[in-house]
């Protein structure tokens, strides 16, 4: 497959464009233009995301506990919510990453986090 003069190629943007579906659990995504999204979906969603050694449960384990630990309050809320979306993570699963976060990020970042688990969960079961 021919390169462009930055490196990519059309089945690595595609391959990027399908794992960045995916992890996030979107049906469909748009493909934006500029350097800062084909950079995101060729490198983070291709190179990172689409190795084969952890399987994208165990990265989103990683990414959540590196976000609440940081106070990544948005970044956590999409995690969380595309993890219940896409299956990896059962409403018991997730109260147990509380439970354990809370214990080496603080109880300010784990009661946030709480809040932030319970409506998620909330609104997935329409309570």
């Amino acid at each position: 497959m021919n390169q462009g003069g930055d490196g990519t190629t059309p089945d690595r943007h595609a391959r990027g464009l399908e794992i960045m579906k995916s992890v996030h659990g979107w049906d469909e995504i748009g493909d934006d233009p500029g350097d800062f999204f084909a950079m995101t979906v060729e490198h983070l969603f291709a190179d990172v995301w689409g190795r084969d050694v952890l399987s994208v449960r165990e990265r989103r384990f990683l990414l959540l506990g590196l976000l609440v630990g940081q106070g990544l309050d948005d970044a956590v809320s999409l995690q969380l919510d595309a993890a219940l979306r896409t299956g990896e993570l059962t409403p018991q699963e997730l109260r147990e990453i509380v439970i354990f976060l809370t214990h080496y990020a603080g109880w300010a970042r784990g009661a946030r986090l709480n809040t932030q688990v319970e409506e998620l969960i909330g609104r997935a079961l329409g309570d």
